[in-house]
């Protein structure tokens, strides 16, 4: 093979590469805008609510062993939302709800961006007809933007600490 040819050859796994990159980029930038500011609540926000009488109902949406180790005090734990399963059991803790109750949902299990539970589980909530739905903003996962800050725990992940 020619110099030539070696130098196209390199030049266009360049920018294979390049591409590649842009979209990985791409495909971040368009996971982490699938919610609307308006659809997110900042945890201090929600931490401040948890003690006041008109509460948000949490859930969590995420897997089992999470919710076990900690989660937000009152939480009810209604399945990964991911799997079929746990969004048969999130339609079920729902099912009875009052359309205009104020809901948060979270998961935590790692970057929000990259969570398989989190919107399914929006998606499902808003076609059954809440209005009033919000994602607690966990951009990194429970632990470190929620545990780690100090915001309040069940009092089983507390003993845990």
């Amino acid at each position: 093979m020619t110099d030539v040819g070696r130098s196209s050859k390199s030049s266009l796994r360049n920018s294979f590469a390049a591409l590649a990159v842009l979209m990985t980029v791409a495909a971040g930038a368009q996971a982490a805008s699938a919610f609307t500011r308006a659809e997110l609540i900042e945890p201090q926000t929600l931490a401040a609510m948890l003690s006041k009488p008109r509460a948000p109902l949490v859930l969590q949406v995420g897997f089992r062993v999470l919710y076990d180790s900690a989660h937000i005090p009152g939480a009810r734990y209604c399945g990964p939302a991911s799997e079929s399963g746990g969004l048969a059991r999130l339609k079920q803790c729902a099912a009875a709800l009052p359309r205009s109750r104020f809901i948060v949902i979270y998961c935590g299990c790692c970057p929000m961006v990259h969570c398989p539970n989190v919107r399914p589980a929006f998606a499902l909530l808003q076609r059954m007809g809440f209005k009033h739905v919000k994602v607690l903003d966990l951009p990194s996962d429970f632990k470190t933007d929620w545990l780690e800050k100090g915001y309040p725990v069940s009092p089983a992940a507390k003993r845990k600490r």
